[in-house]
C-alpha cells in the first residue's frame, strides 16, 4: 500500500489559502474517488473538496477552523496495493519498470489536482515549509472523534454556529431527516443568552459587567468578510465616486408586475420588481456603454465591456457577496428572472461558486427590500457603476395633473467619475427611470 499526501490545491481567482470548516470524513474510513471530504471557505466562497484518489483515510492533517495555505498537506490517504507488484529476484528489468507504469495508472487522480505528492511537490516548487502534523495532536483527535456523530447542517449553518460558540451537537434540528437550520441555531442562542459568549476585558473607561451580560463581543474578520472589507477600502480610496439620484412614479411597472404574475408564462418563477430593473438596467446599457467599462491602471486605458455580466449584491449569512448573471443582456426577462431566482437561493445556502463571483461588469444593490428609501453603494473593484434600488412606497404624487396616491421609489447610482463623466452618468440613470414610470418603452426596446 502506498500512502498519499493531498494538498491544499489552487483553488482559483488567485487566491492563496482557506478556512476548513469541516471534515466529512474521519481517520479509517474508505473513500472513492471524487467524493467530497471537506468543506473550506476561501476569501470568495464556500468550497467542497472533491478527494483526487480512493483509499483509505490514514491521517487528517489540519483541524477544523484553521486557515491553510495553498500547498499545504490537509490529508493522507492509503492507496493501491503495491504487494502484488513486488519484483521478485532477478526479474526482468524491464518487466519491472512496466510494472512500475501498471502500478501509477491504477492510482487515481482527480483531473485538475495532478499525480501523487511527490510529483506535485516538483512541479509546485518551493513553498512554505508545513509542519507534518497539527501542532495540537490531542484537537485533532478530538475532532476526528467528534466527526463520528457530526450534526446534520449546511456549511453556512455551521459557520454561523461557529461564529456564535454555539455546539452543534446541543442544538436539536427541525429540518428535514433533523437538519440543523439557522433558526434552530438562533434559537438555542435565544434561550442561552444568560451564558455569555465573550467577556470583554474591564480597562479604564470600562463600566463594571453586569452578571449574565457580555461587554465585548470579538468576531474575528476573515474569508468573504475580510474580502469584502478590504475590496471596498480599495475601491473607495482609488476610483473617485459620484453618486446621483432620481426618484420617480413606477406605479405602472408594479401593475405590469401583477399582470405577468397571473400569466401563464411566469406561474413557475418568482416575478419581483428587480427583475423589471434589471432588464431596465441592461437595455440601458446600450446606449451609454461607458458605465459598462473600467480602468487599466497599468496600461491607462478605458476598457468597455461589449458584455453584460449583472451582479447582484446579495446579504448571506457569510457576509456581502456580489455574484453576476453571465451574459445577462442576452436573456429574456423570464430567463433573467429565473437567474436571478436561482442566484439568490445559491448565494443564502453559502453555495456560491468561485466563478460566479467573477467577471461582473455592473452591479445593483436592492436595498428596498429592507425597507431602505436610497444609499450612496461603493462601487465593486473593477466596475464603472452600481445601481441602488430603493423600496417602493405608495405616496401623493403628481398624476395627469392632479395629487393621487401612486407607487414611488428611488434609483441611486454611484459611478467612477474616471470612466463616466457627469452628462454620461446622468443620461444613464434617467433612461432606466423612463422605463420603469413606462414599461411600454422597455418592452419595445427588449
Amino acid at each position: 500500500m502506498s500512502v498519499e499526501s493531498f494538498q491544499l490545491p489552487d483553488l482559483g481567482e488567485g487566491l492563496t489559502e482557506a478556512e476548513l470548516i469541516s471534515w466529512l470524513v474521519k481517520v479509517g474510513d474508505t473513500i472513492e474517488l471524487n467524493q467530497i471530504i471537506a468543506e473550506v471557505e476561501t476569501a470568495k466562497a464556500s468550497v467542497e473538496l472533491p478527494s483526487p484518489y480512493a483509499g483509505t483515510v490514514v491521517a487528517l492533517k489540519a483541524v477544523e477552523g484553521t486557515t491553510m495555505e495553498v500547498g499545504a498537506p490537509i490529508i493522507e490517504i492509503s492507496v493501491g496495493n503495491t504487494a502484488e507488484l513486488a519484483p521478485s529476484a532477478g526479474a526482468d528489468p524491464q518487466d519491472q519498470e512496466a510494472r512500475g507504469h501498471e502500478a501509477e495508472e491504477r492510482v487515481p487522480v482527480l483531473v485538475g489536482y495532478g499525480v501523487s505528492g511527490a510529483s506535485a511537490s516538483r512541479r509546485r516548487g518551493k513553498r512554505r515549509p508545513q509542519e507534518d502534523a497539527p501542532a495540537n495532536p490531542t484537537s485533532a483527535t478530538a475532532s476526528v472523534e467528534r466527526g463520528t456523530e457530526r450534526p446534520a447542517a449546511k456549511p453556512p449553518v455551521r459557520f454561523l454556529a461557529k461564529q456564535k460558540g454555539i455546539d452543534l451537537a446541543a442544538v436539536s434540528g427541525t429540518g428535514p431527516d433533523g437538519r440543523i437550520t439557522r433558526s434552530d441555531v438562533l434559537g438555542y442562542e435565544a434561550a442561552h443568552t444568560d451564558a455569555p459568549s465573550v467577556m470583554a476585558k474591564a480597562g479604564p473607561a470600562t463600566l463594571p459587567a453586569v452578571a449574565g451580560q457580555t461587554t465585548e463581543t470579538r468576531t474575528p474578520v476573515k474569508g468573504v468578510r475580510r474580502h469584502t472589507a478590504d475590496a471596498m477600502v480599495r475601491s473607495a480610496f482609488t476610483a473617485p465616486h459620484v453618486t446621483e439620484f432620481i426618484t420617480f412614479d413606477i406605479t405602472r411597472t408594479v401593475e405590469l408586475l401583477s399582470n405577468l404574475r397571473a400569466s401563464q408564462a411566469f406561474a413557475d418563477i418568482k416575478l419581483t420588481p428587480l427583475a423589471l430593473v434589471a432588464k431596465a438596467l441592461v437595455v440601458a446599457l446600450r446606449d451609454n456603454p461607458s458605465l459598462n467599462s473600467y480602468w487599466d491602471e497599468h496600461a491607462q486605458e478605458i476598457v468597455t465591456k461589449h458584455y453584460v455580466n449583472l451582479g447582484i449584491a446579495a446579504a448571506t449569512p457569510r457576509g456581502l457577496m456580489v455574484p453576476n448573471i453571465k451574459d445577462a443582456d442576452r436573456l429574456g426577462l423570464r430567463d433573467l428572472a429565473k437567474s436571478l431566482v436561482e442566484l439568490t437561493r445559491t448565494a443564502k445556502e453559502g453555495k456560491t461558486s468561485p466563478a460566479d463571483l467573477a467577471g461582473g461588469t455592473i452591479t445593483i444593490t436592492n436595498v428596498g427590500v429592507f425597507g431602505v428609501d436610497a444609499g450612496t453603494p461603493i462601487l465593486n473593484p473593477g466596475e464603472a457603476a452600481i445601481l441602488c434600488f430603493g423600496a417602493i412606497r405608495k405616496q401623493p404624487w403628481e398624476f395627469e395633473g392632479e395629487v393621487a396616491l401612486r407607487s414611488v421609489t428611488t434609483l441611486s447610482l454611484s459611478f467612477d467619475h474616471r470612466l463616466v463623466d457627469g452628462e454620461q452618468g446622468s443620461r444613464f440613470l434617467s433612461d432606466i427611470a423612463a422605463m420603469l414610470s413606462d414599461p411600454l418603452q422597455l418592452i419595445a426596446l427588449s
